[in-house]
Formats: structure tokens, sequence, C-alpha cells
């Protein structure tokens, strides 16, 4: 067992279009080969891989916002990517709200797997990603956002995050990697 775990945020059938014609559809399948390296290097190396999927039901509070209703439970559009390859190994963790710790057992869960860091990527960049991983601190686990693993609408907003995190008083509590350190940094604790 390893102390790492990889959370893959929102990276559901709802969230992007099948088509991939939008700058978030096509930002977001963009991603899928990072997405893949990680996923193969975590299992490879004994460490949990987590796809915490929005997961609404219909008239869900959130949809008040500007927010039309997608990723409903029922539908298909809360499980992951298919293009994901996600295993039997692997856990598939609904959320109804952006933090993928927020009423859930994501915490009890990775203290159960002996868990001290938690992995993060997915979408999106500023909102779901950050407050999973701002949690994650908050939970007492340390934090990575994998810079080249998560995205936004706007490549402006995601390297603003990054840079606003990557350089607070957290470090080393949270902290912003590259899939390639990410990688090296799991290898070189000898989780394997």
């Amino acid at each position: 067992m390893t102390g790492y775990a990889l959370i893959i945020v929102d990276m559901v059938k709802g969230n992007v279009d099948t088509h991939g014609t939008g700058m978030m559809d096509i930002e977001a399948r963009e991603m899928i080969p990072v997405l893949l390296d990680l996923t193969r290097a975590f299992r490879r190396n004994g460490a949990k891989v987590i796809y915490a999927c929005d997961s609404f039901i219909d008239g869900d509070f959130i949809f008040q916002s500007r927010m039309s209703p997608h990723s409903l439970r029922g539908t298909g559009g809360d499980q992951p990517l298919d293009e994901l390859d996600v295993q039997q190994t692997d856990v598939i963790l609904p959320k109804r709200r952006f933090s993928a710790f927020y009423k859930t057992d994501l915490d009890q869960t990775l203290r159960t797997w002996g868990v001290h860091t938690v992995v993060i990527a997915g979408i999106t960049t500023q909102v779901c990603v950050l407050m999973t991983a701002l949690d994650a601190v908050q939970n007492d686990f340390r934090a990575v956002i994998v810079s080249d693993a998560c995205t936004c609408h706007k490549q402006s907003i995601h390297e603003s995050v990054l840079m606003i995190y990557g350089n607070t008083p957290m470090v080393p509590l949270l902290r912003t990697l590259s899939k390639s350190e990410v990688i090296e940094e799991l290898r070189a604790s000898g989780a394997t």
C-alpha cells in the first residue's frame, strides 16, 4: 500500500461533450493522454485511483446558479469518460458539490488506505479541482494539483490559479507539480 491517491475530478460524460466541440470540451479531451499516464503510474505503484464525479439530481439547488442541469444521476452523464479506461480497482465517488470531500466518505476512505498525499487532476482548475485540494489540506492531507492534468475555460485563469496556489504559505502542504514531477515523486517514494 502507498500513501498516495489520485483523484480525477469531474471528467464525466455530462461535463464533456461527446462531440468535443466546445472550448472546455476540447481542453478536457486534450488532457486524456496525461490522465492515462497518471492512472497507469498510480496503479503500477500500488496507489489508488479515484474518480470524483458530479452526480446531481433533478432540481438540485446548484442549478439555481448559471449552471444548467448536467451530470444527472441515472442518465449516464455522471459516469467517467470511456476514454479514461476505468479499472475494477478504481473507485467512483459520486459528489453533489464542488469538493470531492464535501458530504462524501472520501476522508475516511483515504485514512483507511493510509493515504497522506492526494494528487488532484481534472476540471475545472479554479473550482472543483481547487476546492478539492483546499479541502484535502483542511482535512490534514497533503495536496498536489497536477498543472498539466487540469484545465478550465480560459488558460489565463488556469495559469493564475496555479501561480497563486503554487506560491502560498501552504507549500509544501499544497503544491502544484507537473505530471512528470508527480510520477517521479511517486516512484521515488518507494511505493512499488
